[in-house]
């Protein structure tokens, strides 16, 4: 069955909305909604609605066949045997349809256990509740059968009803009534099927359905599409086509032959429309809801659900699509955690790459911004509000290298690197790493003012700067990656930010990104400096600040 079904059920209606909202208060057989107590007068109404769904089709097609049949059976018939006739038709309808219609109710009304303590007070409320859905799927059939049995039964009733009178009967007798009666059922039971179909999921599976999918229920014998195209044709086309060739069977003067192919004409082409109409309701509804839905995830809108119970092919297909759709929430919110944990640049071009190990060379502005004597601070500090510092430092700073287009590649303890130009297609991310650099030193001063309001003593940082080219990529082995920049510009932009405490100044930077500075700038040039791991010593700039 899929998903175990849980009683009660409280989901009446609203079977055909694409997501679900709370509904306010109101009349419960309109809402999804009802307390328990009203429960079983909501089934009783729906159950009401749905034996008496199919008996506006039955007497339409019963009245047409009745008029049919004495207005063009009568030239065939003697007037002893057309009184017979209309007898049998009196005392035919009389009978067949209390007892069919009888038949028929009795059958929904073994539904009404839902919703009632007899179902709860079953000895095995899960299979009765089985059985219940699937009775319910299959009601179009049970109306089908019993329709049918009534037409067909009109055959040989009426036929043994004329032969008993003693008079001969016309051959044409045994051809033209038979074929009416066949053509009158193929048109009834055809939009009573269609009428039960569409009530029966409008009004019970609601009451039935509201944690299993009707699709998924064992023994149901759900209309394809195609033999529902079928049961249209025959309907449509095929009686009524049949309906104006057996008019010439029939001798008639020339304008009362008109007059009724006028009526039988006009006759199959509502019965046509009508039966198309349920048809392309049927087929349309979960196409466009289908459509709507799939353009507002294509919009970005995860939170959508098509919630249409059906038992034929697209209960299957509505299904597919909400697990699709909760695959697809579920990897936006891995994204957005893994986001959280390697910045969302890097969750972005982690995603875009190969997954295997390797990176590929760029030319990246990379930048390292350490917290000055954070950690001789820490030893008076308790752990709690060493962390909650570091995360009032790191959130402004973070910030900073977003707003300027980089990327926080690691924190390191009281610092971090970050690195500029990993996505961008121009030349300006020495501009930008040397701007960020800038504000997060301005920034840094509203932040000890507020450090200062909490008692705290205020933080100084460093930050060092250099162009170059890295490897950018995942780094690691096949069970544990991480994503990152390797390279020799990395180690001088490491060593740079450690000479800001020898030279005493907050932000230094190499000459490889002192050239691609705007020319304006007031730039402070510093004496060559000898850099851990470099063979020659390095130029080192600074900003007049």
């Amino acid at each position: 069955m899929g998903v175990r079904p849980r009683l009660p059920f409280p989901t009446i209606n609203g079977t055909d909305m694409i997501h679900k909202a709370p509904a306010p208060e109101s009349d419960p057989s309109q809402t999804g909604q009802s307390a328990p107590d009203q429960l079983p007068s909501i089934a009783a109404k729906n159950l009401t609605i749905v034996s008496l769904a199919p008996l506006i089709s039955q007497v339409i097609a019963s009245l047409f066949n009745i008029w049919y049949n004495s207005s063009q059976i009568q030239p065939l018939l003697t007037a002893g045997q057309f009184q017979r006739f209309t007898y049998t038709v009196a005392i035919y309808n009389a009978i067949v349809y209390p007892v069919v219609g009888g038949a028929w109710v009795l059958t929904v009304a073994t539904l009404g256990d839902w919703g009632t303590s007899r179902l709860a007070n079953h000895r095995n409320p899960f299979a009765r509740l089985i059985q219940l859905q699937r009775r319910t799927i299959n009601l179009p059939w049970y109306l089908g059968g019993y329709a049918a049995a009534g037409w067909l039964l009109c055959i040989p009733v009426f036929l043994i009803s004329l032969a008993s009178t003693g008079e001969p009967l016309d051959r044409r007798i045994y051809v033209h009534l038979p074929l009416s009666f066949l053509i009158a059922a193929g048109i009834g039971v055809t939009h009573g099927f269609f009428v039960v179909e569409a009530t029966t999921q409008r009004y019970l599976y609601p009451l039935l359905f509201h944690d299993s999918k009707p699709s998924k229920t064992p023994g149901i014998w759900p209309l394809s599409l195609t033999g529902r195209g079928l049961m249209w044709i025959v309907s449509a086309v095929v009686c009524p086509i049949a309906l104006l060739l057996l008019l010439n069977v029939v001798p008639h003067s020339e304008t009362h032959s008109a007059t009724s192919e006028i009526i039988c004409g006009i006759a199959g082409i509502v019965f046509s429309v009508f039966g198309a109409w349920l048809i392309g309701r049927w087929v349309s509804e979960p196409v466009r809801r289908l459509r709507d839905a799939a353009r507002r995830v294509a919009e970005g809108d995860l939170d959508v659900e098509v919630n249409l119970l059906r038992a034929d092919e697209f209960g299957p297909l509505i299904d597919e699509f909400n697990l699709m759709v909760e695959g697809l929430r579920e990897k936006e919110l891995l994204a957005k955690t893994f986001g959280l944990h390697v910045g969302q640049l890097a969750a972005q071009q982690i995603l875009k790459r190969d997954p295997g190990l390797g990176g590929t060379e760029q030319e990246l502005t990379i930048m390292f911004v350490d917290i000055r004597e954070f950690s001789s601070r820490c030893a008076s500090l308790t752990p709690q509000d060493a962390v909650r510092i570091l995360n009032l430092f790191l959130t402004e700073m973070v910030d900073v290298v977003t707003q300027h287009g980089g990327m926080v590649n690691k924190f390191l303890g009281d610092g971090f690197m970050a690195l500029f130009g990993i996505e961008q297609e121009s030349h300006d991310h020495p501009t930008d790493c040397v701007k960020a650099g800038i504000e997060m030193l301005g920034r840094l001063g509203d932040l000890n003012s507020k450090l200062a309001d909490c008692g705290d003593s205020p933080i100084s940082i460093g930050i060092g700067i250099h162009t170059g080219a890295a490897i950018v990529g995942s780094i690691g082995s096949s069970q544990r990656m991480e994503y990152t920049a390797i390279g020799d510009a990395v180690n001088i932009s490491a060593r740079v930010e450690a000479l800001t405490k020898r030279l005493k100044t907050s932000l230094l930077m190499t000459a490889a990104t002192r050239r691609r500075l705007p020319q304006e700038w007031t730039i402070v040039t510093f004496p060559e400096q000898s850099v851990q791991g470099q063979p020659l010593p390095v130029r080192i700039y600074g900003l007049d600040h």
